[in-house]
């Protein structure tokens, strides 16, 4: 085996990142569920109500930028942990989302 793999496969970094990712998908399975019963909670409220819930518009917003958070740690673009490691995110903005690749440090 090649020396810089078994370096590699011994950097708890990387296996940290792994246990950090495997979690984040379980989260954001149910984040998907809720989304969708967001979904389907304000079309009611249109149909009954004539207008969506407000308080459920900020939420879904804030939630579909926690989503992309999840997916930009999951898919390496970015080194930052998103909730509960971090702030809720409460207008939208994923300013933390920058490219910080350091896993192999």
């Amino acid at each position: 085996m090649n020396e810089e793999i078994r370096q590699r496969l011994q950097n708890k970094k990387i296996w940290q990142r792994g246990f950090f990712m495997v979690m984040y998908m379980g989260i954001y399975g149910f984040c998907n569920f809720l989304m969708i019963a967001i979904f389907v909670f304000q079309f009611v409220a249109l149909i009954i109500a004539g207008q969506p819930n407000a308080l459920l518009l900020d939420f879904g917003k804030n939630l579909g930028t926690y989503i992309r958070q999840i997916i930009a740690y999951m898919t390496l673009n970015t080194d930052y942990l998103p909730f509960p490691f971090s702030a809720w995110p409460n207008d939208g903005n994923s300013e933390q989302l920058t490219k910080d690749r350091n896993i192999s440090d």
